[in-house]
């Protein structure tokens, strides 16, 4: 059916789509390269948002889109208050974020740049629907990156890490996800970041599993070490909140030494710089299972269960609930 869509749609006969306009200055497949295009901003319509203290300015590359730009702008707001309620602020005063209509459905990708000032570019499916956007988690992705300096190739595993982790814990405080379906995904997919077979750590093993959840291994295990060590009082969230509050945003170049420093000096404890110590040139692969048990974590299924009695569930609760002082 959507085959047969598109080839009316390309003939002319069949426009379901509300269409972005077309700058003549500029090629659509400018839009899709491997740098943001920031001088598309002064050829594009362009709309403002305002939300935890910043603006951000929203461009619409031209192509086909079934959903509306309102209901676009809604799925952005939604993601840039989840960012906002994690860091008690949006990441940066200013942001571009351009979104790029392709083929498909959903949010096909992203990526965050900062090299001309902090932006993102999305590219959306023409086919996306209103659920597509609500189950969507590659927007505040993306802005979770404005948050973090960028580093080297060899620490991008913190840089995609620190993103996957915080995620869903922002959407969960935000009241867009459930804990128990973030607890579920954390159980099924965290094992593709253990070091397998030749690792080198973190450092030294650029592989997909140990860039992405090798990186939110590092970020748990720092969270539950912070939390730990201060009985509770503060987290990983606390931590790259102090990050924030000295620059560290991604149009920003900081050596991982000094991220992992600042970080610790705000939580009042050397969590991260031990665990980079342990992780960073070697394999360390921590007992997930047992990690999980002492969590109060039990899967069920394709959920969980959750034990109030377990050792570390006042820490598990704590990471996913509202900070004191939260709006």
């Amino acid at each position: 059916m959507r085959t047969l869509q598109r080839i009316l749609f390309g003939a002319g006969l069949l426009i379901p789509f509300p269409m972005s306009p077309a700058p003549a200055a500029v090629s659509s497949q400018a839009f899709r390269g491997t740098g943001m295009p920031y001088d598309a901003f002064d050829e594009l319509h362009a709309t403002k948002l305002h939300i935890g203290g910043a603006t951000q300015t929203i461009a619409f590359a031209p192509g086909p889109l079934r959903l509306s730009h309102d209901r676009i702008l809604k799925w952005l707001t939604t993601s840039a208050k989840a960012v906002t309620t994690y860091y008690g602020k949006f990441p940066v005063p200013s942001a571009k974020i351009l979104i790029v209509p392709v083929e498909g459905e959903g949010v096909e990708g992203g990526q965050a740049f900062g090299y001309r000032g902090p932006a993102i570019r999305l590219l959306v499916g023409d086919f996306t629907t209103d659920d597509d956007l609500i189950a969507d988690w590659k927007a505040v992705h993306e802005m979770v990156h404005l948050a973090l300096p960028d580093v080297s190739q060899d620490h991008l595993w913190l840089a995609e890490g620190l993103a996957v982790y915080v995620e869903p814990i922002a959407r969960v405080q935000a009241g867009d996800l459930k804990a128990d379906k973030i607890w579920a995904d954390m159980v099924r997919d965290m094992p593709k970041g253990l070091p397998q077979d030749g690792d080198e750590g973190l450092d030294r093993t650029p592989t997909w599993g140990r860039t992405y959840w090798g990186g939110a291994i590092f970020c748990l295990l720092a969270d539950i070490t912070y939390r730990e060590r201060s009985h509770n009082k503060v987290g990983l969230q606390q931590a790259m909140r102090g990050v924030l509050a000295a620059g560290g945003t991604h149009d920003q170049d900081w050596p991982i030494e000094r991220i992992l420093k600042v970080a610790d000096q705000t939580a009042g404890y050397p969590v991260m710089e031990e665990l980079y110590a342990k992780m960073r040139d070697k394999p360390y692969a921590p007992d997930l299972a047992k990690l999980w048990n002492d969590l109060g974590v039990t899967p069920a299924g394709n959920t969980v269960m959750f034990s109030q009695t377990a050792p570390l569930a006042h820490i598990r609760e704590a990471i996913t609930a509202l900070p004191r002082g939260s709006l």
